[in-house]
């Protein structure tokens, strides 16, 4: 079963996002901060990680960008997923190394197919 992180500060986004991917069968973990994800990602690897731009601390832009940085961690997927939702706003995303860019309101089968497009080898 392939495990995602998602990392939001909002505790409804988080529990829409969870429950689309358990729906989908897919395992979930979630962190509040992107210190919080981090850490998670420390001890164990998810198969891809969903990250909110807007965060406490570290914002998911300097999350993406530190995974990115890491041998260790820049082969897992990174979805940035945001209100910011110009195309300058994906650009700017895009260039910290996400694989892929999704708008707030998340859409579900958006969310899904991206997911799976990406931990698809």
């Amino acid at each position: 079963m392939s495990t995602v992180l998602v990392i939001d500060d909002s505790m409804t986004d988080r529990e829409v996002v969870t429950a689309c991917l358990k729906q989908a069968g897919i395992d979930v973990w979630t962190a509040n901060t992107g210190e919080e994800g981090l850490e998670k990602i420390n001890h164990s690897q998810p198969d891809i990680i969903i990250v909110d731009v807007v965060l406490p601390g570290r914002s998911g832009f300097e999350v993406c960008r530190e995974l990115k940085a890491e041998a260790k961690t820049r082969k897992i997927p990174v979805i940035i997923s945001s209100t910011k939702g110009t195309e300058m706003d994906k650009f700017w995303g895009m260039k910290q190394g996400a694989d892929a860019y999704i708008p707030k309101p998340i859409d579900q089968d958006e969310l899904i197919r991206t997911v799976k497009k990406l931990i698809t080898p």
